[in-house]
């Protein structure tokens, strides 16, 4: 039985070639769509997993309050380094913990190659109990134990070394301090939340002069550090966490009159819970985000259901031409049951052969979003027994979904009625039709509002005036063999006509404002401590020249007063939070920051310095007593770049011989911090077209059915005088009816929907009324288009031929 129920279903499907391939088209698609997401859903979900104590190991978070308001001032991910030892000392149901401190940008040698390498941290020796590594050199137990120790990834051994045996090899680092080699691993997975490709012994920073073991002891300031911790199986870890206040007000200035646990708190962080739910103000690397993967899913289901809903129009567009069929069926004495399954075996044929297409489709598409969303996805995350078999089953379930509606529908059939010709409807089914062509074309025009939405965002934020000039800058990374040479290197710099100005800096713009400190400002004549929470950067004298920064009042740094280390400029919202009427009545204000005193020389503009995701802080910039910078800016005159590039590399290796000379531009900077939206942007377009495209498919099965049922009513019209615009009319303005009430249906979803998104953005755009009215008006385009296809060709066929059987 079942054998002839699949011949026919071939026979079946082969004899109406265009409805067939119709519906393999939308159902394949619709798999490879919700494939491909699958498999970027299935990655995200996966990252940190692979290590063997993940479901066990938290990291440690700190969070900076205002003791007297409550309100949070920072959220970090990584703690001082003296929280380590303490946790372990005072809390023995930690099995292990460990530290890792990222080194930033660092210059390594080994004979006459000489590299910038990014991705260096410190870990001590307990950093393999924790993450699972793959060393296929050296002891992971003991290969970062000693001091001026190191480990490499393979590639980086063979970047240095080729093809010699790395181990026990001397790399210099750190103004040529030399580091012994003492083990090999793999590089981390992408799936894991940082990837080292060097590892430095913890143990040296003890030996360090900014650092030292003292430091790493008492200083409670430096939160750099990422502290992991193993917990015991099915320990609780909020128990350990309830702790941590008392071990706060223990160990951080006890004698003091406001208790440490008002001012900061300890967190545990599920270590697999880091990549889809951490949002903190510092993170090894870009996390991603548990609202991408619930957006991406409800794509991958609604373009699913956009693919169902057309085989459920076009298979009951298509039981006109199987009406006798099915009559003659019921006739030779087929029960109902059976044709149910004779209609089930069709639709589950159809989307087996979806699924094996989609499969193929979905090996060959990977790279392309690989490429398109930044990842390293791999269709082998699909080939696991857990993961395939719910995979095989949904053939199956979609199959049932697709089919049902159709195999009740044309089962019902009365054999008297079709037979002699007469194949009416009842009005209740094809309001079930029409409801499920306005889901399609709600769903679309939802996805053609999120698109617009998107990529108005995207522009606003790259048109959006920064506070400052972001053009033509070139940015590198400070050395401290400049700092006694730096007045000569300026002045090299300048020496060329295409160089405007060049400044140094502890952050740029497109970083993040960490550091903060405690302030005083005059009220009256004393000095009042303020509640408000400052983010500093150390600057020299040319920082505000060289970005643009307008001075609203007072003066800029300048080389007339000296180092001008008493001086402090602040921004209008600093002004603000520090209950200053005007930024005129700033000026001059004696003011403390830290253990600097000095006054308030000027007051400048508020200027974007963090991305558009974060608000504008309270900012001062001051000048270090020591040289204490990160990054040099070079402004640069914007008719001869190549040039500019070439005199700054030409003076850098001048100055630095020894050092690689890297270089990167203010603007790309930018464009890197909204990288995510702008591939979220470039996804939403392209599922947007797809389910445009099936949802059209399926108003084209609607319109081929409802078209057939009135076909000799066009014929009448037609022999009565009716023109082919007025049957054309007539035929599309009862579709049209179904995009209006979609679009009814569509704009307070997607308002929502848009709304929340645009309320991760501090400054953001506004949802205009165009945005919908232009995507309705594409829906009804679209819509039209389609339907004049199938009502042109109605109305233009001869109605002698409609007319003839009756």
């Amino acid at each position: 039985m079942i054998y002839n129920y699949l011949k026919i279903a071939f026979r079946s499907l082969l004899k109406y070639r265009f409805i067939f391939f119709t519906n393999l088209f939308g159902l394949t698609v619709g798999f490879t769509c919700c494939l491909l997401i699958f498999v970027y859903i299935l990655h995200e979900l996966s990252y940190d997993k692979y290590n063997k104590n993940a479901d066990r190991t938290y990291r440690v978070t700190r969070l900076f309050r205002n003791a007297e308001t409550g309100a949070t001032n920072l959220n970090l991910g990584a703690v001082a380094p003296p929280f380590a030892p303490l946790l372990e000392n005072d809390f023995k149901e930690i099995e292990t913990i460990t530290r890792l401190f990222p080194v930033g940008t660092t210059t390594l040698r080994y004979n006459d190659k000489v590299f910038n390498e990014r991705n260096v941290y410190m870990a001590d020796e307990h950093f393999h109990d924790i993450f699972s590594m793959q060393v296929t050199k050296g002891n992971p137990a003991t290969a970062l134990k000693d001091p001026y120790t190191v480990m490499l990834t393979e590639e980086m051994a063979e970047k240095y070394f080729g093809k010699e045996d790395p181990m026990n090899k001397l790399i210099g680092m750190y103004d040529d301090q030399s580091f012994k080699v003492t083990g090999i691993f793999k590089p981390f997975p992408s799936n894991a939340h940082f990837h080292p490709s060097i590892l430095v012994s913890f143990n040296t920073l003890k030996d360090s002069a900014v650092y030292g073991e003292r430091n790493l002891r008492t200083n409670w300031g430096n939160n750099a550090f990422y502290t992991y911790m193993l917990l015991p199986a099915n320990y609780d870890a909020q128990k350990l966490e309830a702790q941590f206040p008392a071990f706060l007000d223990r160990h951080l200035d006890p004698g003091a009159p406001v208790k440490a646990s008002r001012w900061t708190q300890l967190s545990l962080q599920k270590l697999t819970d880091i990549h889809l739910h951490s949002h903190l103000d510092s993170e090894l690397e870009e996390n991603g985000d548990i609202k991408r993967v619930y957006i991406f899913s409800a794509i991958a289901l609604f373009i699913l259901l956009i693919a169902c809903i057309n085989y459920m129009n076009l298979s009951t567009a298509r039981s006109v031409l199987r009406a006798k069929e099915i009559g003659i069926r019921k006739v030779v004495g087929a029960e109902r049951r059976e044709l149910i399954f004779q209609f089930l075996s069709e639709s589950s044929l159809i989307t087996w052969m979806a699924m094996i297409l989609a499969f193929g489709l979905t090996w060959q598409l990977l790279p392309f979003l690989n490429n398109l969303s930044g990842q390293t996805l791999s269709i082998s995350a699909l080939f696991h027994w857990q993961i395939m078999l719910p995979v095989l089953l949904a053939p199956f379930l979609v199959g049932l979904i697709a089919g049902i509606y159709p195999a009740l529908f044309m089962s019902s059939f009365k054999p008297i009625k079709v037979l002699k010709g007469f194949m009416k409807t009842g009005g209740a089914n094809i309001s079930f039709r029409q409801v499920l062509v306005t889901t399609q074309f709600a769903i679309s025009i939802m996805l053609i509002i999120a698109t617009a939405v998107v990529f108005r965002q995207l522009r606003y934020m790259q048109e959006k005036s920064l506070g400052f000039d972001r053009d033509h800058i070139v940015t590198m990374r400070y050395n401290g063999g400049l700092n006694e040479r730096y007045d000569a290197f300026r002045a090299e710099l300048l020496g060329n006509t295409n160089i405007k100005n060049t400044a140094r800096s502890s952050r740029i713009p497109t970083g993040r404002l960490l550091d903060a400190q405690g302030s005083s400002i005059q009220r009256g004549d004393s000095l009042a401590p303020t509640q408000a929470d400052i983010k500093y950067v150390v600057v020299d004298h040319d920082f505000v020249p060289t970005y643009g920064v307008k001075i609203l009042a007072g003066r800029n740094f300048s080389r007339d007063y000296g180092p001008d280390t008493a001086g402090f400029i602040i921004n209008h919202a600093a002004v603000t939070v520090l209950g200053l009427k005007s930024d005129d009545e700033a000026v001059g204000k004696n003011f403390t920051y830290g253990r600097r005193r000095g006054k308030i020389i000027g007051v400048f503009n508020d200027f974007h310095f963090e991305s558009m995701h974060q608000r504008i802080l309270p900012l001062v910039l001051v000048t270090p007593t020591r040289p204490d910078y990160r990054r040099i800016s070079v402004k640069v005159a914007g008719n001869n770049m190549t040039s500019a590039l070439a005199h700054i590399e030409s003076t850098w290796k001048k100055f630095l011989p020894e050092t690689p000379f890297e270089y990167t531009f203010m603007d790309e900077n930018f464009e890197d911090l909204y990288k995510s939206e702008q591939r979220q942007g470039a996804i939403f377009t392209i599922f947007s077209c797809i389910a445009i495209a099936i949802a059209c498919l399926g108003l084209f099965g609607l319109s081929a059915f409802a078209i057939t049922q009135r076909i000799k009513e066009i014929g009448i019209r037609k022999v009565i005088g009716a023109s082919v615009p007025n049957i054309v009319t007539l035929l599309s303005k009862d579709f049209l009816k179904l995009v209006a009430v979609a679009t009814i249906i569509a704009f307070p979803v997607a308002w929502y929907a848009m709304n929340s998104w645009l309320q991760d953005f501090a400054y953001r755009s506004t949802i205009s009324w165009w945005i919908f009215a232009g995507a309705g008006i594409i829906a009804v385009v679209i819509a039209l288009f389609t339907i004049s296809f199938q009502a042109i060709k109605a109305a233009t066929a001869n109605p002698v031929k409609s007319l003839r059987s009756e």
